[in-house]
């Protein structure tokens, strides 16, 4: 039988979009921290900016 893990939801904001003086977009997600102990860190979509952009985790 599998263990249940202790998932966390966490925020994900764009790194790019302040340095240009727009806003940053932001997304939820969740994940293990038992698995994935550092900062996550994904390529999503920004609106503001119209492409894709690096996504970190923040607190």
């Amino acid at each position: 039988m599998a263990k249940k893990g202790k998932k966390r939801i966490i925020t994900l904001e764009c790194t790019e979009a302040r340095e240009q003086g727009k806003p940053p977009s932001r997304y939820t997600t969740t994940k293990n921290p038992t698995n994935i102990p550092h900062r996550l860190e994904k390529k999503m979509y920004n609106p503001f900016l119209r492409r894709h952009s690096l996504h970190r985790e923040i607190k």
